[in-house]
């Protein structure tokens, strides 16, 4: 166990009612937990838990309630996702990145009785961080929630019941045991800068929860900049672990005269796939390991190498039980974390499918993640459903078809228009593009053909070269 910390229910166990005073904002009052900018000690955080609270009751929102938050990172955030908790309510994490038009569909899906915004502007380009107001609004046509779990998350931004993912405070705290048993993950008089999104599962609880439960100081940089996030490393003396996806090492990777970091012990990244080179090239700029990790939504964390010393493989957490079936990586479970969907292709027998290709080594138990098996892909770290990009770019009035592929760590759109592909009709696609998708699912390239290659049997081509090919 985390020295200083208290003691993390048995996995079977359920958390209990005041897990989040127990578990995450105990402490010394005056001990640094996070730094948005300015350093906040935990008395300072739990008066900011109790204010929002209150605001949130206030409301309506009580024990078994549905709120979302749609909020940037920042202070305000983290006070308002663990006053829901503490009120015993369902967390509804909403990307503060997504549309007005991608959050109406979520809510209308989900139905929260309380929604969640800031009462300030959106966050600007490249910040860490944000300022934000926690505004709850009650939503009169709320329900309250349907299962016991406390956090629910969608993976891709879409509103599909297959991209609903629930996970219960049990369950996020296994996942903190797990954290608490890596022997290189930050502990105790260490720190963390974090560039992870917190609404996602790397940055959520690697990051933020796992900080305030381990008392490992979170900061995350005012700009997500190479020059801003060396200058977070380098504002403080103590031990320092970065964590984040595998686009802010290539980042720190290129920087081409970095400053003497004595502090910097490691960088940690998930999301997708490193490649090859990028963990020597960390290590020759910087002189310390780039450790990787393998999780999901669903489950979190589930394989690791921290040090660099097993790439490509990974090393299990403790009592993950992961398999190879099929060429697919499959982990058991007890129960689906889709709440309300029954998909044999997702979970069935008690394990869950990942989609994921690998293998592992029966001799060892070494995990090898050779990519996904399915539409999901990851961009920036983040996740994307191709076929929620395609569906929406078919969707528009001025599209008759569409293919999406995934080719150099990139989106690219394929598309017939109504009518002569003119320079009006194409800004006419991407001032839609920009309403109805976020920017990190927008296409990095729309090509505009007359009629969109097929098979002899008449199926769209979704080979990108043959895309290519056909255009201009």
């Amino acid at each position: 166990m985390l020295t200083g910390s208290p003691a993390l229910p048995h996995q079977s166990c359920e958390a209990p009612p005041d897990w989040v005073d127990r578990h995450l904002l105990a402490g010394p009052a005056d001990q640094e937990c996070l730094r948005f900018g300015a350093p906040v000690d935990r008395a300072a955080l739990r008066a900011l838990v109790a204010e929002q609270a209150a605001r949130l009751s206030a409301a309506g929102l009580a024990r078994g309630g549905t709120a979302a938050l749609r909020l940037a990172p920042s202070l305000g955030y983290v006070a308002a996702l663990l006053a829901c908790w503490q009120l015993g309510a369902q967390a509804v994490l909403l990307d503060h990145r997504l549309t007005d038009h991608e959050v109406a569909a979520a809510v209308e899906r989900l139905a929260p009785q309380v929604l969640v915004e800031s009462a300030h502007g959106p966050a600007a380009a490249m910040r860490g961080f944000a300022e934000t107001d926690p505004v709850p609004t009650a939503r009169p046509d709320g329900r309250p929630a349907a299962t016991g779990h406390a956090l629910v998350q969608l993976s891709s931004g879409s509103t599909g019941p297959a991209k609903v993912i629930a996970r219960t405070a049990a369950d996020l705290l296994r996942e903190l045991d797990c954290y608490a048993r890596l022997e290189a993950f930050p502990k105790t008089g260490e720190r963390v800068v974090l560039l992870s999104s917190v609404v996602h599962v790397l940055g959520l609880v690697g990051g933020l929860l796992n900080s305030l439960h381990a008392r490992v100081p979170l900061t995350v940089p005012a700009r997500m900049t190479t020059a801003g996030i060396l200058a977070a490393v380098a504002e403080d003396d103590r031990p320092t672990t970065v964590i984040g996806v595998p686009f802010h090492a290539e980042l720190l990777a290129g920087a081409a005269a970095p400053p003497p970091l004595p502090q910097l012990r490691r960088m940690i990244v998930a999301g997708e796939l490193v490649r090859p080179g990028l963990p020597a090239a960390f290590t020759a700029r910087y002189g310390v390991p780039l450790g990787t990790m393998y999780g999901m939504t669903e489950v979190g964390v589930i394989a690791t190498d921290l040090d660099g010393t097993l790439h490509p493989e990974a090393a299990p957490v403790h009592g993950m039980d992961l398999r190879a079936d099929g060429g697919e990586l499959h982990i058991a479970v007890a129960a689906s974390p889709y709440p309300g969907l029954t998909d044999p292709a997702r979970w069935s027998d008690g394990l869950l499918h990942t989609r994921d290709a690998g293998r592992v080594d029966p001799a060892s138990g070494l995990v090898t993640v050779l990519g996904r098996r399915d539409s999901q892909v990851s961009v920036g770290g983040l996740k994307v459903d191709l076929n929620e990009v395609e569906h929406t770019i078919a969707a528009l009035p001025e599209v008759r078809e569409a293919v999406v592929v995934f080719t150099d760590g990139a989106i690219e759109a394929y598309l017939a228009t109504e009518g002569p592909g003119t320079t009006d009709r194409a800004d006419a696609v991407r001032e839609a593009l920009t309403r109805e998708l976020a920017a990190f699912k927008r296409p990095r390239q729309l090509t505009f053909l007359p009629a969109l290659p097929r098979t002899a049997t008449g199926k769209l081509v979704r080979d990108t070269a043959a895309l290519r090919a056909a255009a201009p």
